[in-house]
């Protein structure tokens, strides 16, 4: 099955981390992290809709200007994630603008912040451009086995780490592919309709076995209702693709714990890997990992394929090395040459 969505390291395996989350079939798109993003053209920039950020230091963080100004002039509604703090430094981002001609601008732009303020809570509130930005009351919610967003197409789950401050990790799950199976429908006299589309819908947003579906047409009975344990022999269902996403993290127990129980399993797992292994006292000193701990978490975590990145500047020149070092922790897997 075609995977729905296609991630791409925006700037490199020593550039600003950023990736760049394209939805296939969809003019939607969402980033984790937001470093440098010129290299992405406007009409890339302004399909996203949820962008999620680590932490604020600034190689994570100051591509948000970039698309502010972009998306300024657009109806365009935009989810941002991020950790402890989060709210106060995208306010007075969007406060260093002075927004006195905001009605002259026939379209809104709204931000909706989202700070995980606990590994079970999650603080969201939001900022209008025709309100010149003024932050409005927040709304707090309980977030659940640490799922921050939960939509039709895909949810993306977060752990909080240590690297001197709050970093949040990301795993995005695309859900389920489901198709019928044509035979089946045959077989009971259901026909093929608008319905089938409605069935597997209920299956991908995990809807209970009592929860009724209407068939259309139905040759026994029009409009019958029936309830969806009894319909789920007709489907088959495949897990989606998961993707990882794990930046600027010291190297701990806890860490690592953290790191593997959220991207258990992943398709993908991008990860930082900021340090050679030969340089493990200055990756600890400075709250980073390296390329031999990025391949021994991505193995123990039973990923298909790691991608590492945010390789540091002393080691331009040396990509294969850094590579080669990953791997031979990772014991074999693939790549993607970004250079």
């Amino acid at each position: 099955m075609r995977p729905l969505f296609h991630p791409n390291l925006v700037n490199g395996r020593y550039g600003d981390p950023t990736v760049y989350v394209e939805t296939l079939f969809e003019r939607r798109s969402l980033l984790f992290d937001i470093g440098e993003i010129f290299s992405l053209p406007p009409r890339k920039l302004r399909r996203i809709e949820q962008v999620f950020v680590s932490h604020e230091h600034v190689d994570h963080f100051v591509g948000f200007d970039h698309l502010l100004r972009l998306l300024v002039g657009h109806e365009k509604s935009v989810q941002l994630f991020g950790p402890s703090g989060f709210t106060e430094r995208v306010f007075h981002k969007l406060q260093a603008y002075r927004w006195n001609l905001v009605e002259t601008y026939s379209s809104d732009l709204v931000f909706v912040v989202n700070e995980l303020e606990a590994a079970n809570s999650i603080l969201s509130t939001r900022f209008r451009l025709r309100k010149a930005f003024v932050a409005e009351a927040s709304v707090s919610r309980k977030t659940v086995a640490g799922v921050i967003c939960d939509e039709p197409t895909h949810r993306v789950s977060a752990v909080i780490l240590e690297h001197g401050t709050p970093c949040l990790a990301f795993a995005l799950q695309e859900a389920a592919h489901v198709n019928v199976w044509k035979n089946r429908l045959l077989e009971r006299g259901l026909p093929v309709g608008p319905w089938l589309r409605s069935l597997k819908q209920a299956v991908v947003e995990r809807r209970a076995d009592d929860y009724l579906i209407k068939i259309d047409g139905s040759a026994v009975s029009d409009n019958r209702l029936v309830p969806l344990g009894a319909l789920r022999d007709l489907l088959t269902v495949t897990v989606g693709q998961k993707v990882g996403y794990v930046t600027d993290v010291a190297d701990t127990p806890a860490n690592r714990g953290a790191i593997v129980a959220l991207v258990q399993n992943a398709d993908i797992l991008f990860i930082e890997a900021a340090f050679a292994g030969a340089d493990d006292a200055l990756a600890r000193h400075r709250a980073h990992l390296t390329t031999t701990a990025a391949g021994e978490i991505a193995r123990e975590a039973n990923v298909r394929r790691v991608e590492p990145f945010h390789f540091s500047p002393r080691y331009v020149g040396e990509q294969q090395r850094m590579l080669a070092e990953v791997m031979a922790a990772f014991r074999g897997g693939s790549l993607l040459d970004h250079a």
